[in-house]
């Protein structure tokens, strides 16, 4: 079969073929107005301006009014069903062989916006925000730097998927200056510790999931039926101040460590773009409890690479996994979270935790590529990091790769700024 192509010309390498179609949240340079496009090779079509003149209808006649909103909630809430339409409609307008957008010279002229001309605008508003510690080999690597081989792993860490509730009004969308943050740390004699700048910054590369229709307040949602309740897929940066944290974390976990920002993409990739790209999820020893256990576990093959770029020059890639290696699924994130009645609501985010694999280069922070700033990480000839530096920007990517087309995400950028002057 053809591989179905737009009447928008795609180069075989952007993120953004008709195949996607991700959704996002944008203004433009002569419209301030925020509204709901998708991305198409390097044009953002405008879906507001499509259901304003009545293309975007079909037998579920909801959905096309929640593209005039200002936000993703109000579609996300809708369900699987109503998204799986509104997919079908776009991507039928969009294919080559029909005129009906393609021949109208004015609406395109309104409709199809350049992305240089366009600002991107967080996809959703985020009511909550928690964030997973799904990946056993970042685990794995944490554990044995501050607890030893043998205990590197907490005891309840194979049987539940391990959590910490983060802070949404700092999460921020890609291109956002990220302020290096102030907190309390402790110095090298021992308490008492002193609020100062953190001077170990890191990033860590993690994919966040957005939810579609919540769940009622004490009505579990269960491990079968979670997929219909998550919309879609962003990259996700949990910016981490290493010292602060060390100091923090015991007994109850990350706190100012954390709630500083939280960067994602602009782009929403929907779990339909990603079914071409299913694949099986890690095998679970020992059994989890039932109402964790999967009929078929299954995760995807998406590409996943971090990159520094220096303050003064100079950078590379410094991280190179994929999200097939999450020892967690999200369908477990989901039932888990829920188990005990909490109820989830559109427009939640759930993080992955850090996405680090066992291959040489598949550290997704530098906590554990330098060995908590033991051996530096080199950047480019005559640079390297332990930790980040301000003026630093750091660069999250990720796809997944198809015969003659890629599904993308596009990338998470944030450059760090250095920290307030304070007490």
């Amino acid at each position: 079969m053809a591989l179905a192509q737009s009447f928008i010309a795609v180069e075989p390498d952007s993120h953004f073929p008709l195949q996607n179609l991700p959704y996002g949240v944008f203004s433009s340079r002569d419209n301030a107005v925020r509204r709901i496009g998708v991305a198409l090779g390097n044009q953002v079509v405008d879906l507001c301006a499509l259901s304003n003149a009545g293309l975007l209808r079909g037998q579920r006649c909801q959905w096309h009014d929640c593209f005039r909103q200002a936000s993703l909630n109000s579609f996300m809430a809708l369900g699987r069903p109503e998204w799986r339409e509104a997919r079908a409609v776009l991507m039928r307008l969009l294919d080559k062989n029909e005129g009906r957008l393609r021949d109208d010279t004015i609406l395109r002229q309104r409709a199809i916006v350049p992305m240089e001309e366009v600002t991107m605008h967080l996809p959703a508003e985020v009511g909550d925000y928690t964030d997973f510690y799904a990946s056993r080999e970042h685990a794995t690597a944490c554990g044995e730097m501050f607890r030893g081989h043998e205990n590197a792993l907490n005891p309840n860490w194979l049987s539940l998927p391990v959590a910490y509730h983060g802070r949404s009004s700092s999460v921020v969308v890609s291109g956002t200056p990220i302020r290096r943050p102030r907190g309390q740390v402790l110095g090298p004699g021992g308490p008492p510790a002193s609020l100062q700048a953190c001077s170990v910054l890191d990033y860590e590369l993690e994919m966040g999931c957005l939810i579609g229709p919540g769940n009622e307040l004490g009505e579990p949602v269960g491990v079968a039926e979670a997929r219909d309740h998550m919309f879609g897929l962003v990259l996700l940066n949990d910016w981490s101040a290493r010292d602060v944290q060390r100091w923090e974390m015991v007994p109850l976990g990350p706190f100012a460590s954390k709630n500083f920002a939280t960067s994602i993409s602009p782009w929403v990739v929907t779990f339909e773009a990603l079914e071409p790209f299913r694949c099986d999820a890690p095998k679970q020893d020992p059994e989890v409890l039932p109402y964790l256990r999967e009929a078929g576990r299954h995760s995807y093959d998406i590409q996943l690479e971090a990159a520094i770029e220096a303050q003064g020059g100079g950078g590379g890639t410094v991280t190179r996994s994929n999200f097939r290696h999450l020892y967690w699924t999200l369908e477990q994130m989901v039932a888990h979270h829920t188990a005990g009645g909490c109820n989830l609501r559109p427009g939640d985010l759930l993080g992955t935790g850090t996405l680090s694999s066992a291959a040489t280069g598949g550290a997704a922070c530098l906590l554990e590529a330098s060995r908590n700033g033991a051996n530096p990480v080199a950047l480019a000839p005559g640079v390297e990091r332990t930790f980040l530096c301000d003026g630093d920007a750091v660069c999250l990517s990720a796809h997944c790769q198809g015969n003659g087309f890629r599904v993308g995400f596009g990338e998470c950028v944030g450059r760090v700024m250095p920290a307030r002057a304070g007490q």
